[in-house]
């Protein structure tokens, strides 16, 4: 059974017991980086054997870890932080899991695209997780392509790049698309910034940012329900 554990994005305590108890059993832990995973397990004594599996090795040991799986092996994939697979590795491994006949389990947990999500104050039945943009080829075309886009959209991004981004969000998507900008979820220094993506570059352009970011952005079908809805009243 390959097992995908989420682990804390920032607090500890969001680490639920069936991960505890799962990462303990397993005959293998799979690490983004074992340096950023070690001081997690040892915080709930956990003494697995460790082993990185990550964006540049991926390729090279997915092979011998279906071999493992395929012989009765019970193998646990975490990241360094959230749920394996959203913008993390895990969807390499996963896929060879289903071509192979392998049973696996997701766990549910941590995620910090939810949370930002549900504080941002936008709509959240319909939204386009985008996550990290392309840092140069694609990425105008990227967004050119996500300008009629109607529902909620969420990105993640560095906080050396945040203000950047905003700024081209306000090229993009127009200065007053309402926006919220989340960092630090769950730890002592969560914010939840929230405005116009004009606002918001104004803000991050003044203030050196820190911590891990998700932008919310509103989609365009929400400005043309605004802007029916204040016509409607005018009509009245």
């Amino acid at each position: 059974m390959l097992y995908l554990v989420p682990t804390p994005i920032g607090n500890l305590e969001d680490m639920t017991y069936r991960a505890v108890n799962v990462l303990k059993s397993v005959n293998l832990i799979l690490a983004e980086d074992t340096r950023t995973s070690r001081p997690l397990l040892n915080h709930f004594d956990i003494h697995t054997p460790l082993q990185a599996h990550h964006l540049f090795n991926e390729h090279q040991s997915v092979e011998s870890i279906v071999r493992r799986l395929k012989v009765g092996e019970d193998i646990a994939l975490i990241t360094d932080a959230g749920t394996p697979g959203i913008s993390d590795p895990g969807f390499l491994l996963v896929r060879e899991c289903v071509k192979n006949e392998i049973e696996l389990t997701v766990l549910p947990g941590a995620t910090a695209f939810v949370p930002a999500l549900v504080a941002s104050g936008l709509p959240c039945d319909r939204f386009a997780f985008e996550g990290f943009l392309p840092h140069k080829k694609g990425r105008q075309s990227k967004l050119d392509a996500l300008k009629q886009e109607q529902r909620t959209m969420i990105f993640y991004e560095s906080p050396h790049r945040i203000a950047k981004t905003l700024e081209q969000f306000c090229e993009v998507f127009g200065k007053e698309r309402q926006a919220s900008v989340s960092r630090e979820i769950s730890k002592k220094f969560e914010e939840n910034l929230r405005g116009s993506l004009e606002e918001l570059a104004s803000h991050f352009n003044d203030k050196t940012p820190k911590g891990e970011f998700v932008i919310i952005v509103e989609g365009c079908d929400a400005i043309k329900t605004q802007k029916k809805s204040y016509k409607d009243k005018e009509e009245d």
